[in-house]
Parts: C-alpha cells; structure tokens; sequence
C-alpha cells in the first residue's frame, strides 16, 4: 500500500528513547540529542513533539530487498547469505556524496520527497515472513540512518529473534549509549561508518567525530558484532595521514574488527572523482600496517588483488572467496579455520 506524504505522519508511535524536559522532549536516539519543541521535529525530520511526547516512524517500510549479507557490507556474518534488508526515511547527517541520499534526505531535500510514494505500510510479522519466504538468515535496517528509527527496529528484530533469525544495522555510527542500551538485547551485528578522520571533516557532514568513536567503542564493549567501513572518497578522506588515522583508530579497539574501504561512485552532490582500484589498494595496505587482521577493499570486484578474501591470520590460507556478492566458504567452519585450527571471529 502507497502513502501519501501528508499520511506519513501519522505511521508514528510513542517512542521509548526519549524524556521530558517541561514541554519539550529531550530525544536519546542518536548523538545531536535533540531537545524538541511542541510541534516540532528534531534534526533527523522524522521523529517530533506530539503534545509532550516524542512520537517516532512506525509500521511502515520504503525499501525491503533480499541482499546478499555481503552488500550491508558484513563479511564475518553468516557469508554467502541473504539478508533482508529494511529501511524507513531520514537521516541525522547530510553528507554529500550520499549513495542513499532519495530516501535518508527526505524532508531535507525537496528532490527527495517522492520516496514516500513506496512506502508500504507493514507489521514486524509480515516483514519477517517475508524473510522467511526468501530463505534469509537475518533481517537488517539500512537504506537510512537506523538509529533514528531505533524502535521500529527493535520491534521487527524481537520477532525475526524468535523466528530464530540473526538481526543486524548498517549505520553512520551516531548513535547514544542509551540507544545501544536498548538495542544490545536484540541486535546482533553493527556496521558502522567511520567516514573520515578530521573534525571538520565531520563537521562538514552534520556531526562530531569523537561521538562515531564512542559508538565504536560502546558497541564492541557490549558484544556487539562491529564491522566498520570507510567510503574511500578522493580529495575527502583519501590522504596517506588520514587513511592511516583511520586505520589506527580501528585497530586501537581491537584487531580482529574488520575494517572495508570501499570505492566511492557519484551519486549525489558531490563533485568528486570516482576512487581509483589503487587507493583502495593502499588503504588496505595501511589497514594491514596498522596491525587489523582483516581488511577488506570493496565496490570494485576482482581489481583489488586478493582484498576481497578472508584468509586466516594465523597460516594466511583463503578461508572465504568473493568476487563482488558471490561467495565461496571454502575453509571455515563452526568459526575455526580448517587448515590451522584457529578461531575466526564473527558470526559463522
């Protein structure tokens, strides 16, 4: 079923990561903790002051496709699987070189404001029936900024849990230690962006960098699954310094976080260049350096030397083949590598 943009509105319900500030509503979904007036939305456009209560996007979805797991991109979760992947409207930033930018700016960009025409209004069970019938081994909000939606999520992930499906977020990371709080009983991967490493940088995209780092480390401390990726854009985030800081950063956490550089195509407004196989290349190259024993390059199937693989830190023997989405398991098993014996982390 189609919404009508003046319908939207009212796919809404009381949400749960909020609280009272006299009559406006401090709202703890994501890190701009937005204190909203009656009437009122916060910077992400989609969650607003109804009379004193924060009401929050509801029982509907925009986009809902069968992807491989290894499109979110999660590369230690369940290989060679689908994922149903489901997104609603918004975002907290406003990044120009966005590759979702149709449905994350809507409200913000007026180019955007026909992605409400499919929406579809739909239950947590029929959005899990669908990944049944599919096959999929795990359901997954993307396509927009999850954290904005964080209780739809939750709903749909508490029944895919019971259906005995894994449950996953593909994020820009800007989230609150309230937010995971919540979603820690019910989520089992998180990917998230960590898109340069500047503080103006990020401040050009809307946000503070210090807060994607808190949300790196909270994630991880909570037992979270964290991927990381960073979008590899010439001019942007591609200097040697900052590939490296980037690296490091991860690696700071721990080790064993797979870390993506991926190839930026324009798409939006951004008037860079698309990134070249080499500077990918390099980046891994500084991820390795770094000390991360996993580095993936993506987005550019079969031009980035072996990067796409996974192979065993421990004898250096492929354990999981790709070339862009198709994937081989070819010596993992129960989360051990079958050559060595050593233990792989993720989810297997």
């Amino acid at each position: 079923m189609n919404l009508a943009a003046d319908m939207l509105k009212s796919q809404t319900r009381e949400g749960i990561l909020w609280r009272e500030e006299g009559e406006a509503v401090r709202c703890l979904a994501c890190a701009h903790r937005c204190l909203i007036r009656p009437g009122k939305s916060g910077i992400c456009k989609v969650r607003w002051n109804n009379a004193g209560k924060l009401f929050v996007p509801n029982g509907y979805v925009v986009g809902l496709h069968p992807d491989p797991i290894e499109k979110k991109p999660f590369f230690h979760v369940l290989p060679g699987s689908i994922a149903m992947t489901f997104g609603m409207l918004g975002c907290n930033f406003h990044c120009d070189f966005c590759q979702n930018w149709f449905t994350s700016q809507y409200a913000r960009d007026p180019r955007s404001l026909r992605a409400v025409e499919s929406a579809r209004l739909m239950s947590a069970e029929e959005v899990v029936k669908e990944a049944l019938a599919y096959g999929a081994k795990s359901v997954v909000s993307s396509y927009n900024e999850p954290f904005i939606t964080a209780e739809w999520a939750a709903e749909i992930f508490d029944v895919a849990r019971q259906k005995g499906l894994r449950t996953g977020m593909v994020s820009n990371g800007y989230a609150t230690v309230e937010a995971l709080d919540y979603l820690t009983p019910r989520l089992d991967a998180l990917k998230i962006d960590l898109k340069c490493f500047s503080d103006p940088g990020y401040q050009s995209l809307g946000g503070v960098m210090a807060h994607v780092l808190e949300t790196i480390h909270a994630a991880v401390a909570r037992g979270i699954w964290v991927e990381i990726v960073s979008l590899i854009i010439p001019g942007f985030n591609d200097s040697e310094r900052e590939l490296y800081q980037m690296a490091s950063a991860v690696a700071a956490v721990s080790v064993d976080i797979p870390w993506h550089v991926t190839a930026y195509h324009p798409d939006y407004e951004s008037d860079a260049p698309a990134t070249p196989a080499q500077t990918l290349i390099k980046a891994a190259e500084m991820g390795i350096e770094s000390g991360l024993r996993y580095v993936y390059a993506g987005n550019l199937p079969g031009r980035v030397n072996s990067y796409e693989n996974t192979h065993c830190p421990a004898c250096g023997k492929v354990i999981v083949e790709r070339t862009g989405f198709r994937t081989r398991v070819v010596g993992i098993k129960d989360g051990l590598c079958v050559h060595c014996g050593a233990r792989i982390p993720g989810i297997w």
